[in-house]
C-alpha cells in the first residue's frame, strides 16, 4: 500500500483522540537541526499573530489486540489495516515540516502484539525524528496502558508532552465497554510520567548541565462522554482527582460519537452531546482558574450540569445569600466567581479600586461586560440590573438571553425541530423500560442530557456487568 492511502486512512483514524492542544513548551533553533517550538501553540490553536499552528495527527497503525466497543478499530471491526514503518513515518513528517504544512506531531497508535512492543515502536520513530534528522519541533506521543517503565521513561526523553487515556469515567464501564483494560493500566503510566517530570525537574535545578528534559509540557488524558452512564459528578470528581495526583495539563472531554454496531452503545439515532462536553470544559476551566472544587459545581442533588447556563451562573443561582456583592470591597476570590468576570477583569478591578470608588459606569469604562455581571453586583451599594435579585426570575432572563444569542449565531433562523431537544427542560425521561429508568436519580429528569437510545444501551450495560461473575470483576 503506497504512503498516501496508508496516511489517508491513519489520520482518519486518529481522529477520535481530542487529546492534543497547544504545545506549552519553548525550544529553540540549534545549528544542524531543524524546527523549533514556542509556547504560542500547536494543533487548532493560533498564536499571537494570528497564524494556525498544526501538527500531524495520525496512527503508527490502526490494528489493535484490544476489542472497546466505543473504539473505531476495535479488534472485530471488519475495517482496511495499516501501519506505518517508523522510518517512513519520520520522513513524512520532516516532508511536511520541510513544506510548512506541519510544526509538529501528534503520534498515537493500535496496540500490535503487546503494549511493550507497541512502545518500542513509537520510540523508534521518534528517535529517529529527534537523533537521526535533528527533528527540534513539537512532539506528542501517547504513551500505551501497560507498557514497562523504562520504555514509558524512553518516550518521555523523546517527546514534549505525554498523554495516557483513561478513556471510560469509572471502573464498571470499562469492564463491560473495555474488558481488556483497567483504570489501573492507565493511571499506572501516569504515575510513573508524574514523577518522572518531578525529578526532571529537581534535577535540573541542582546542575548547570544541559540535558534532554522529560515531557516537559507535561502530560494529559481524555475521557468520554456520553457513550456509558456516570454522571457529570462522576466526570469531574475523577478529573479533579486527576489533576490533584498526577500533575495532569489537562483533562479532555470528547463527545461520544455513535459509529459502532453494538447493542451496548448508543446507535446512531442518539445525539452526540456536543453541548455536555461543551459545559463539562467550562466547569474544568472553573477548577482549574478560578477555584472551584468539583463538589461545588454538582453534586448528589445536582449530579449534572445545567445545559441551559454556564456552570458559574448556575453556582452563583444555588447561592442566594451570597449576592449581590459589593465589587469595591469583595476579596479578589469572590470577585472571581461573579458570572461574567473573568480573571483579567477581576485584576484590572481590584486594581482601578485602589484609586477610585467604582460604579456601574467605571466597570463599563474599564471593558468590563455588565450584561450578566449586573445581576450579581452592587457598586457603591447601588444595584442597577432590571430585575430584583430572585434566582428563578435572573434564571429566565439568563436563559431567553442565551437562547436569543444562539439564535443571531444562526443567523436570525429557527433551529431545526428536535434539534435541541436533547436539552429542552420540559422533556420527559424517555421511555427506555424500568431498568433503564432505575438507572438515572428521578430529580435530575429535567436536566438529563440523556436520550431513548442512550438509555438502552445503559440499561444493556447494566444487564451485561450484573451477568459477570464475580470472580471476573476487577478491582
Amino acid at each position: 500500500m503506497d504512503t498516501m492511502t496508508k496516511l489517508e486512512l491513519l489520520t482518519a483514524a486518529a481522529k477520535y483522540d481530542v487529546a492534543c492542544t497547544s504545545s506549552g513548551i519553548d525550544r529553540d533553533a540549534r545549528l544542524g537541526h531543524l524546527g523549533s517550538t514556542t509556547c504560542a501553540g500547536i494543533c487548532h490553536s493560533f498564536s499571537a499573530d494570528g497564524r494556525c499552528i498544526t501538527l500531524l495527527k495520525v496512527l503508527l497503525t490502526n490494528s489493535c489486540l484490544y476489542d472497546c466497543a466505543y473504539c473505531a478499530n476495535r479488534r472485530s471491526n471488519d475495517i482496511p489495516r495499516v501501519a506505518f514503518r517508523p522510518q517512513e513515518l519520520a520522513e513524512l513528517t520532516m516532508a511536511f515540516y520541510r513544506r510548512n504544512y506541519i510544526e509538529g506531531l501528534f503520534l498515537s497508535s493500535g496496540i500490535v502484539r503487546s503494549p511493550d512492543y507497541t512502545m518500542e515502536l513509537l520510540c523508534h520513530t521518534l528517535s529517529i525524528l529527534r537523533e537521526s534528522l535533528g527533528f527540534e519541533g513539537y512532539i506528542h506521543a501517547k504513551a500505551i496502558p501497560g507498557a514497562s517503565e523504562a520504555l514509558v521513561g524512553r518516550l518521555g526523553r523523546l517527546a514534549d508532552r505525554l498523554s495516557v487515556n483513561i478513556e471510560l469515567p469509572s471502573e464498571r464501564s470499562m469492564q463491560v465497554l473495555a474488558p481488556d483494560k483497567s483504570h489501573a493500566s492507565a493511571t499506572a503510566p501516569m504515575g510513573i510520567i508524574a514523577s518522572k517530570v518531578a525529578q526532571d525537574r529537581v534535577d535540573r535545578a541542582s546542575s548547570r548541565k544541559r540535558r534532554q528534559r522529560f515531557a516537559p509540557a507535561g502530560q494529559s488524558t481524555q475521557l468520554i462522554i456520553g457513550a456509558s452512564p456516570e454522571t457529570d459528578l462522576d466526570i469531574l470528581m475523577l478529573s479533579s482527582s486527576l489533576y490533584r495526583r498526577f500533575d495532569l495539563k489537562r483533562v479532555f472531554f470528547s463527545a461520544y460519537l455513535p459509529h459502532n454496531d453494538d447493542s451496548l452503545l448508543p446507535g446512531v439515532a442518539a445525539d452526540v452531546p456536543l453541548e455536555r462536553e461543551h459545559r463539562l470544559y467550562q466547569a474544568d476551566w472553573l477548577m482549574r482558574f478560578y477555584g472551584f472544587e468539583a463538589s461545588e459545581i454538582v453534586d448528589e442533588e445536582h449530579p449534572f450540569l445545567d445545559p441551559l447556563l454556564d456552570p458559574k451562573v448556575s453556582w452563583a443561582l444555588q447561592h442566594p445569600e451570597l449576592f449581590p456583592i459589593e465589587v469595591n470591597t469583595a476579596p479578589y476570590e469572590m470577585l472571581l466567581r461573579v458570572p461574567g468576570l473573568g480573571v483579567r477583569g477581576a485584576r484590572r478591578l481590584v486594581r482601578a479600586r485602589r484609586h477610585v470608588t467604582l460604579s456601574h459606569d467605571s466597570l463599563a469604562a474599564l471593558r468590563l461586560q455588565l450584561k450578566r455581571m449586573q445581576y450579581f453586583i452592587t457598586c457603591n451599594g447601588r444595584y442597577r440590573a432590571p430585575l430584583a435579585f430572585e434566582p428563578e426570575l435572573v434564571r429566565s432572563r439568563l436563559v431567553a438571553d442565551a437562547v436569543s444569542a444562539r439564535a443571531k449565531r444562526k443567523g436570525g433562523l429557527e433551529l431545526a425541530p428536535g434539534q435541541l431537544s436533547l436539552f429542552e427542560e420540559a422533556q420527559p425521561l424517555l421511555d427506555g423500560g424500568p431498568d433503564a429508568r432505575d438507572l438515572l436519580p428521578p430529580e435530575a429528569a429535567p436536566f438529563q442530557p440523556f436520550q431513548r437510545e442512550q438509555l438502552r444501551a445503559f440499561a444493556a450495560q447494566e444487564r451485561k456487568l450484573a451477568s459477570l461473575p464475580a470472580a471476573g470483576c476487577m478491582s
